[in-house]
């Protein structure tokens, strides 16, 4: 019986594998993916081409100084940013990205700031009417009377020292520098002794004076003391 059941089992069909289904799906999509990089490649390149020969065209025509591409999504900007830099060309992209941003190249030389804001604000360059505004500005420039240079003299010791010390040291370290009729550049209340030269010899006098006094005075004493002593010691004498 057993070996009957064995042979039916053998017999029915196994199903596949897990594994087996995903490498195939694995593989299938792998293979798509890889036909529709090929076809970009193919696509690029034969943007590429079409591209080189506009540029071409462009740079024959000797009356056409600048040329405006279509929209293009930024990678096909960039490969015309590619060639026209190889061309030679100056170009500079325009508009609102992944809606109208398009690509503008010129010949030799690049345009200026003014023609390039004009571009980025969606405005059309009138190189004309450009020039006729630049032609304003300047007589409106001459037509001003010059002004008065005001000269201010490097003598503000504060802000000297304020970028060197900040404000509250400049402070302090202009009043040091600011000169004193006394005593130089040295300011009165930076002087403990604030008396004039008069007075110091005045008092050093009067010091001197004191000094000599009591130093006689001293000695007067000492003297009469000596004296008494020996008047002292004679009476002992005579009195023995």
């Amino acid at each position: 019986m057993a070996d009957f059941l064995g042979s039916i089992l053998d017999q029915m069909e196994k199903p596949p594998s897990i594994g087996n289904e995903e490498r195939k799906k694995a593989k299938a999509e792998k293979l798509k993916i890889e036909k529709l990089q090929q076809q970009e490649k193919e696509k690029l390149k034969h943007f590429r081409l079409k591209i080189q020969k506009v540029i071409n065209d462009f740079i024959k025509d000797s009356k056409a100084q600048k040329y405006k591409f279509a929209p293009l999504d930024k990678v096909y900007r960039a490969v015309l940013h590619e060639v026209a830099e190889i061309a030679g060309l100056t170009s500079f992209s325009f508009g609102q990205d992944e809606v109208d941003r398009y690509v503008m190249v010129w010949k030799k030389f690049a345009p200026g700031d003014d023609e390039l804001e004009a571009y980025r604000n969606g405005e059309a360059w009138d190189p004309e009417a450009a020039k006729a505004l630049a032609e304003q500005k300047k007589m409106l420039a001459d037509a001003e009377p010059d002004k008065p240079k005001t000269v201010t003299p490097h003598s503000d010791y504060h802000e000297k020292y304020a970028k060197l010390l900040g404000t509250t040291s400049a402070k302090d370290a202009a009043q040091i520098t600011t000169a004193n009729k006394s005593y130089g550049f040295v300011t009165s209340e930076n002087k403990r002794d604030r008396r004039t030269i008069e007075q110091v010899m005045a008092d050093t006098r009067a010091k001197k004076k004191i000094k000599t006094e009591g130093s006689n005075q001293e000695n007067t004493t000492s003297t009469k003391t000596d004296s008494e002593k020996t008047d002292h010691d004679e009476e002992e004498q005579s009195s023995n």
